[in-house]
């Protein structure tokens, strides 16, 4: 073989080693948050729970969502005491592979600190049979008809009718949650901020306006689970007892003054649709 005509084969084959070389580098395209997610909520769903070890996992949960898994009445934390099993594993899944943005929760969530899928079992499974408290945050109860109306014109066929959720769907259950909080996600659903919301919701509330909002959620705040899901009034969790809910003795807020939240006499609102258009 001429030099030539060598040097052009050994090009020619150096180049297949190098293409070959760089394919066997690249790494297989990652699965997408959303599949990651629910590859793991189907692994945790064959798991049994271990109430114990969820009470120990959920030690770390009781920094932010306080030992009775209450939240606060604010909005900054949701209640989850009570809440369905299978809700609790797919919001933790969805946040763990980042398919719900929660950057304040996400740090305390990750295998490295929460624990694997068994974990995840078990705190689930601890939360869900925690008593829920009987005095969640409301909102200022002025338009509770027409929040009733729209309730049950777009909400009941998915939350049911009294906000119980549904467990093999994982919709969350939202009788009793905090009315800022369920504010804060609502916004949070239509901007498209909380990715991992169900399409057919994101829709459906697409042609509220802000009374029709802010009045059903008043009225879904004001609905009432189950009376044996309900904590009696000044019930703290007998799991935590050395916990401190007041660090550095710093008292608790004070309840709001009586009628601050009723309305002032106004004028005549604008009058809106009764119930926002079906999407």
């Amino acid at each position: 073989m001429s030099r030539p005509a060598f040097a052009i084969g050994l090009s020619i084959a150096l180049s297949g080693l190098v293409s070959t070389a760089a394919a066997a580098q690249d790494p297989a395209p990652a699965e997408s948050p959303a599949e990651t997610a629910r590859l793991e909520y189907e692994q945790v769903m064959t798991l049994t729970p271990d109430l114990e070890n969820g009470r120990r996992v959920y030690l770390t949960c009781a920094v932010c969502h306080r030992p009775e898994g209450w939240g606060a009445p604010d909005g900054t934390y949701p209640q989850i005491a009570g809440q369905l099993r299978t809700v609790i594993i797919k919001q933790l899944a969805d946040i763990r592979a980042r398919n719900r943005d929660n950057p304040l929760m996400y740090p305390f969530s990750v295998p490295r600190i929460l624990g694997g899928p068994q974990s995840v079992a078990d705190v689930a499974a601890y939360v869900a049979q925690l008593p829920m408290t009987p005095e969640n945050g409301v909102g200022p109860g002025v338009d509770l008809a027409l929040g009733q109306e729209v309730y049950a014109e777009h909400c009941t066929k998915c939350h049911g009718e009294n906000g119980e959720g549904n467990e093999a769907e994982h919709i969350p259950a939202i009788a009793g949650q905090h009315y800022l909080y369920l504010m804060r996600q609502f916004d949070a659903i239509r901007t498209g901020r909380r990715k991992n919301s169900d399409p057919k919701m994101v829709k459906q509330i697409d042609g509220f306006t802000p009374r029709h909002q802010a009045a059903v959620l008043d009225y879904t705040s004001r609905l009432r689970p189950p009376r044996s899901k309900l904590a009696e009034t000044g019930w703290t969790n007998p799991d935590f007892p050395a916990y401190v809910r007041d660090p550095m003795g710093v008292p608790p807020m004070p309840p709001m003054p009586a009628g601050l939240m009723e309305a002032l006499p106004s004028a005549e609102p604008p009058a809106y649709p009764s119930v926002p258009p079906a999407r």
